[in-house]
């Protein structure tokens, strides 16, 4: 983007030719770790690859489709929060994007754990051991929760040092947007332990191969709830960019805690195995 190194300065185009290079180098890395892992490398993950196995296929569409519709729909409750602060005015729109980054920093972790508590509670769901998806779920929720919960301590006390990552807090020309951001930290350090518990939670019911419900939940919540609050304070009410953030806290609170209630009513959704039997 800038140059550096003596390369030219591309600008944008610079940042997409980036972006591009880094998932290439990431997909390369992939193949090199799977193909030299002796783990990895006795499933023949690239063997016959052009042969369909479509039974195969559609199961993971089946199961893949609706986490990536939940997945857009949260990004693009965020994204078109952009939309509408860029309605407001400038200033919030540079505070709003600069205190999202720290959001999107934070989320990284129980993210993490999502994807882990898919996998074990995966594998706990695939030897119908019941105990286990609940130790590996519950266990999920409190790592990424309770990360979740530093992170807001973090965003409350410490709201300049958080800022001063991505901008100088102290320089004149920063004056709005800093003052907008930490207004907007503040309600993202109140949704901070729904942000990450919908994420875990949502992660988990994956692993119970229950997509399609959050899905559900994800679409309606998101862009209902939040979206729907966000655009009423955002533009009907004083409140404005914080009315904004408002509605995305809203939607990850819905959100959250319909998946949450969701996961702890699994049994008697009839989400869990059959136990298995032990053979005498």
């Amino acid at each position: 983007m800038f140059g550096h190194l003596g390369l030219p300065a591309l600008g944008l185009h610079g940042s997409a030719l980036s972006s591009v290079m880094t998932s290439t180098l990431m997909l390369l890395a992939y193949v090199v770790v799977i193909q030299s892992d002796r783990r990895l490398r006795r499933y023949h993950l690239f063997g016959n690859w052009w042969r369909g196995e479509w039974t195969r296929f559609f199961d993971m569409l089946r199961i893949g489709a609706p986490i990536a519709l939940t997945i857009l729909a949260e990004a693009g409750l965020f994204t078109g929060a952009a939309f509408l602060m860029g309605r407001i005015g400038e200033a919030q729109l540079a505070g709003h994007t600069i205190a999202l980054q720290v959001a999107a920093l934070a989320f990284q972790i129980p993210f993490g754990v999502a994807q882990a508590a898919t996998i074990r509670v995966g594998l706990a769901y695939g030897a119908r051991d019941r105990r286990g998806i609940a130790h590996a779920g519950t266990a999920a929720m409190m790592l990424g929760i309770g990360f979740m919960g530093l992170t807001a301590l973090t965003m409350w006390l410490f709201p300049s040092l958080v800022l001063s990552i991505y901008v100088d807090v102290n320089a004149a020309k920063n004056a709005a947007l800093v003052g907008f951001a930490m207004q907007f930290l503040v309600v993202a350090a109140a949704f901070q332990l729904f942000d990450g518990a919908q994420a875990v939670a949502a992660g988990a019911l994956r692993g119970l191969q229950d997509t399609r419900t959050p899905m559900i939940i994800a679409i309606c919540g998101y862009w209902i709830g939040g979206y729907g609050t966000a655009i009423y304070l955002g533009f009907f009410t004083p409140w404005a960019g914080v009315g904004v953030w408002i509605g995305l806290a809203v939607g990850l609170v819905v959100v959250a805690g319909l998946l949450m209630l969701r996961w702890r009513m699994r049994s008697r959704l009839g989400l869990l195995p059959v136990p298995a039997t032990i053979p005498k």
